[in-house]
């Protein structure tokens, strides 16, 4: 077990998400950035879907009632270990009644933190993940609170402290990060200039980015062609009849502020999606804090799945390290 003394800001389990019930309005949920949960697990020889611990911005304090073995890979939170400092992306072991808490992040909003078994909660419908909105899945469907005992699962003895990840393999977090965007549906919606404008300026992270979306200010408004108002749709040029999300794509409500959809947001809506951030840059969208810049760059279908090979093709790689 894992003792929960503080739990952080929102720091929830989380695994790859549960595929295959969007139609149903219940969306993916899962770790927001993928290859760090993955990361983490390989350190510590657990599958890639074990649930894991997903901490944000500011992490819990953990106190382990069974020797184990962890990893903390993703944002740069500091592991401290009875106050000493951990080496991240590394798989380090932890005595029974030793506390492990976490720094301020220098870079990224959220780590992973990795427990050799993982952590063992009921599955729902087949994943362990927290879908907090739904109360479906984690430890009792919410985000950790202090005083939660977490179970942990049968350490597979694979993983051995010391394993680290090779610097080619791990993440750079921070900075003004570059998101690559698939032009959507209603992109034909927007004015000339407004598509122009959303391509060429610099967009910071609100603070309200979440689990469910990452919203975008300090940029010029986005106009939208006017239109005979459809039936069914709301008044204001940017809406339509109801139609799906896929996760990533992007809406901007009034033309105001876009919003990326991530991996915890409804199935639909009546707002048009003017782009798709790409697979393959879906967990730095995950990694970044509230203030922080970004740049919307426009590529083709053919790009982007060219970028999703050369991911598969990192994650293999990954996944040879200590096989």
């Amino acid at each position: 077990m894992i003792k929960v003394l503080k739990p952080g800001l929102a720091t929830s389990v989380q695994d790859l998400g549960r595929e295959g019930y969007y139609h149903l309005g219940i969306p993916p949920s899962g770790a927001l950035d993928q290859y760090a949960l993955r990361a983490a697990n390989q350190l510590v020889g657990n599958p890639a879907n074990c649930a894991a611990l997903e901490c944000t911005l500011l992490g819990p304090e953990l106190q382990f009632e069974r020797d184990a073995l962890v990893a903390v890979c993703g944002a740069q939170m500091t592991p401290r270990l009875d106050g000493q400092d951990m080496h991240p992306d590394t798989a380090f072991a932890v005595k029974a009644g030793q506390v492990l808490s976490f720094d301020f992040p220098r870079a990224g909003a959220r780590a992973y933190l990795a427990v050799a078994g993982g952590i063992a909660v009921p599955p729902m419908l087949g994943s362990r993940s927290t879908y907090t909105l739904g109360s479906l899945g984690g430890f009792e469907g919410r985000r950790l609170a202090a005083g939660d005992r977490l179970p942990l699962g049968e350490d597979p003895g694979r993983g051995r402290a010391g394993n680290s990840l090779p610097m080619a393999l791990r993440q750079s977090l921070g900075g003004e990060v570059t998101l690559r965007v698939v032009p959507g549906l209603y992109y034909h919606r927007l004015t000339p200039e407004a598509a122009r404008d959303f391509f060429a300026d610099p967009w910071t992270v609100g603070s309200e980015a979440d689990r469910i979306g990452y919203r975008f200010k300090g940029a010029n408004a986005l106009g939208f062609e006017p239109r005979e108002q459809p039936f069914g749709a709301g008044s204001d040029p940017s809406n339509i009849v109801d139609s799906c999300y896929p996760i990533g794509s992007i809406q901007v409500p009034a033309g105001l502020e876009p919003i990326i959809l991530h991996r915890d947001a409804v199935s639909g809506g009546g707002y048009a999606m003017i782009g798709t951030v790409i697979s393959a840059d879906l967990d730095l969208v995950g990694q970044m804090q509230p203030n922080q810049q970004a740049r919307f760059v426009k590529v083709t279908l053919e790009q982007a799945l060219e970028a999703r090979r050369s991911r598969h093709k990192r994650i293999a790689c990954l996944e040879r390290l200590f096989g």
